[in-house]
C-alpha cells in the first residue's frame, strides 16, 4: 500500500517570499528618495531667484547707508571730492531715496564751488523728492543759484546777477507751506539750522541782492537804448507776499534782527 502524498507546504517557501518582496521595497524607497531629491532640486531653482534679490536688497541697503555716511563725513571736513565720490556711489539702483543721490551730490558740489554742476544735480533731486523732503532740496538749489548771481555780480554782470537772484527768489517763494512747520525743522539735514527761518532769510536777503545789482548796473553806452532788463514789478509784489505769508507770525513773537546784508549760506 502506498503512502498518501502531503500537499501541505514546505517551511521555505515564506522565506522565498519575502526575498522576492525585500527587492521591491528597496527599489520603491529609491524612488522615492530620488523623487524627494528631484523636488527639493526644483524648489532651490524656483528660490533662487528670491534668495537673490533679498541679497541685493539687503547689500544695498548697507551700501547707501555706507555711501550717505561717508558722503557727509567727508563734508564736514571740506573734503568735496571724497564727499562726490560718496555721494555718485549712491545712484547705482537708487530706489529707495531717489532724490537723496543728486541731493549729496548736488551738495557735495557746492561745497566746491562748481555751481553749475550741484545746480543740475538739485535740478535733478526736486522732482524726486516727496512731501518735507522738497524743503531742504529747494533751499539748497536756491541757495546755489544766489551764488551765482554773487559769481555774475562780482564778474561785474549786474543784470546777470539780477535775474540769477530773481530766479531764486522764485524757488523759494514756491516752497511748500509745510516747509514753515515744526515737523519740517526736526527733518532738517542741518540740526542746528532752522528750515523756517533759513527760507525767510534767504529771501529778505535775495530781495536785497536783487536791488543792489540792479543798482550796479552800469549805465548804457552812447548811442544805446535805455533799455535794461528789469523784473516785472507785480511778479516782485507776489513774490514778496508770499515770502511774508509764512514769516508773520515769526516775526510777532521775535525781536528785530541783524538785517540779511551780504554773504550766502553753505548748502545743507
Amino acid at each position: 500500500m502506498t503512502d498518501a502524498v502531503t500537499t501541505e507546504p514546505s517551511a521555505t517557501e515564506p522565506a522565498e517570499g519575502n526575498a522576492t518582496s525585500a527587492p521591491n521595497a528597496a527599489a520603491a524607497l529609491l524612488a522615492a528618495n530620488r523623487r524627494r531629491r528631484l523636488i527639493r532640486r526644483w524648489v532651490a531653482i524656483g528660490t533662487l531667484p528670491l534668495t537673490l534679490a533679498a541679497l541685493l536688497f539687503v547689500g544695498k541697503l548697507l551700501s547707501m547707508y555706507a555711501f550717505a555716511h561717508q558722503a557727509i563725513s567727508a563734508y564736514v571736513v571740506d573734503d568735496y571730492a571724497g564727499s562726490t565720490a560718496a555721494a555718485e556711489g549712491q545712484e547705482f539702483l537708487n530706489w529707495f531715496e531717489p532724490y537723496k543721490a543728486p541731493y549729496n551730490v548736488g551738495t557735495a558740489l557746492a561745497g566746491s564751488e562748481d555751481l553749475d554742476g550741484a545746480r543740475a544735480k538739485f535740478e535733478e533731486a526736486l522732482p524726486l523728492a516727496n512731501g518735507l523732503e522738497v524743503c531742504a532740496v529747494r533751499v539748497n538749489l536756491a541757495i546755489v543759484i544766489e551764488r551765482q548771481g554773487d559769481a555774475a555780480v562780482d564778474a561785474g554782470d549786474g543784470p546777470a546777477g539780477a535775474e540769477l537772484y530773481g530766479e531764486a527768489l522764485q524757488i523759494t517763494a514756491e516752497t511748500p507751506e509745510e516747509c514753515n512747520s515744526e515737523e519740517a525743522d526736526s527733518q532738517s539735514p542741518d540740526p542746528d539750522r532752522s528750515m523756517s527761518e533759513t527760507i525767510d532769510e534767504l529771501g529778505d536777503r535775495l530781495q536785497e541782492k536783487q536791488q543792489q545789482a540792479q543798482e550796479q548796473q552800469p549805465p548804457p553806452a552812447e548811442g544805446e537804448e535805455q533799455e535794461q532788463p528789469q523784473p516785472d514789478q507785480d511778479k516782485l509784489d507776489e513774490l514778496q507776499d508770499k515770502l511774508d505769508q509764512g514769516a508773520e507770525e515769526r516775526e510777532q513773537n521775535q525781536g528785530d534782527d541783524d538785517g540779511p546784508g551780504g554773504g550766502t549760506d553753505k548748502p545743507w
